[in-house]
């Protein structure tokens, strides 16, 4: 394998994250998704592959669709009495 001149950058996915304290915009029972936080101002350019991340807490029931959660965003979200799906 060649030291210099190699990058894996052309093959990376571009992820954007979300945090969980984000979510508390929306109204209890709602399902979101990408295209509806992108509608909220979550969510700004071109959108590959969104990532829900635990930081904060949230208080309201809601259904969170996205690409992936991370373990901590997933628990949240159910202790939250809500459902995260991954589409």
């Amino acid at each position: 394998m060649p030291k210099v001149g190699f990058s894996n950058a052309r093959f990376a996915v571009p992820v954007t994250i979300v945090n969980v304290e984000d979510l508390a915009r929306f109204q209890a029972g709602a399902s979101v998704g990408p295209n509806e936080m992108r509608d909220a101002g979550l969510v700004k350019g071109r959108l590959w592959r969104l990532k829900v991340l635990g930081r904060g807490d949230l208080a309201v029931a809601l259904t969170v669709r996205a690409h992936a959660f991370s373990a901590s965003a997933a628990e949240k979200i159910a202790k939250a009495g809500g459902k995260a799906e991954v589409i």
